[in-house]
């Protein structure tokens, strides 16, 4: 028995190394459908794309539910700007690509830097690094899908890709964090 970590971890590291698989499984599948529908908005990958943003919402819950602690106030900013980002995409998705870019670029910033954040307070758990890495990524891939969205022929693959490296390190964080 481990108490140290016991005592820093309130014994979330086991639901949070579940919900990490799930959304590793979640990203993957995700992305491979998206990648699927081609590279234009259709009703499927429309559906796909406001879908994510939700998916992301529902883990944030799971996730402040599962704190036997206090959560990280992050992960409540998280589910609010989520939100946004599903309603946006939506109301995007009648504009075409470049609005969607410029939504998801926005939603990529602002939830990497509370990825970040929340990593860096949960970081005594181990395996929180990946997550912490993956937040500053995803800030600059941000602003990459807004300078994407400027130039012609850009479709939903970078998406994809940005959502299968998200998985990628949700998988790493995974197999990384101690066990409670």
């Amino acid at each position: 028995m481990s108490t140290g970590t016991a005592a820093v971890d309130g014994g979330i590291a086991p639901a949070l190394r579940r919900l990490y698989f799930t959304r590793f499984g979640f990203a993957i599948v995700w992305a491979g459908l998206l990648v699927l529908t081609g590279a234009g908005i259709t009703p499927l990958s429309g559906t796909l794309l406001v879908l994510y943003p939700l998916f992301d919402v529902a883990a944030a819950v799971v996730d402040a539910r599962s704190a036997r602690q206090k959560p990280p106030a992050g992960l409540y900013v998280n589910i609010a700007i989520s939100l946004l980002a599903a309603i946006g995409l939506a109301i995007a998705l009648s504009s075409g690509i470049p609005g969607v870019l410029r939504v998801w670029g926005a939603w990529a910033v602002l939830s990497g830097l509370i990825q970040l954040a929340v990593g860096l307070t949960r970081r005594r758990l181990g395996g929180q690094w990946p997550m912490i890495i993956s937040g500053a990524i995803s800030t600059v891939a941000g602003s990459s899908f807004f300078l994407q969205a400027g130039q012609s022929g850009t479709g939903l693959s970078t998406v994809a890709g940005y959502a299968t490296l998200g998985g990628i390190f949700f998988l790493v964080s995974a197999l990384r964090l101690k066990t409670a």
